[in-house]
């Protein structure tokens, strides 16, 4: 985790955020939920959704956990899981 610690305090530096802002588990929790229950490519994107979501102030404070809920619903929800295509 040397690394990870390193590259988001050194990225968050790049866009002038405050690293304690960042829930780094959180974030991995959800982007492996997202990963393994919808499809891998869906993870980054989710994490860029709710990036913006944040940044624009609509992001709920639940957000990420009702993400993580949708995620491990997917199959139950949609019928069929998407591929990586």
């Amino acid at each position: 985790m040397h690394v990870l610690n390193e590259w988001t305090a050194l990225a968050c530096e790049e866009l002038g955020i405050d690293p304690a802002r960042v829930d780094r588990d959180r974030i991995l929790d959800l982007t492996k939920e997202v990963a393994h229950g919808v499809a891998r490519p869906a993870a980054p994107l989710t994490a860029y959704l709710l990036g913006l979501a944040q940044g624009s102030g609509t992001a709920s404070e639940d957000a990420v956990a009702r993400l993580i809920t949708l995620a491990k619903n997917w199959e139950c929800d949609s019928g069929a899981k998407l591929t990586d295509d």
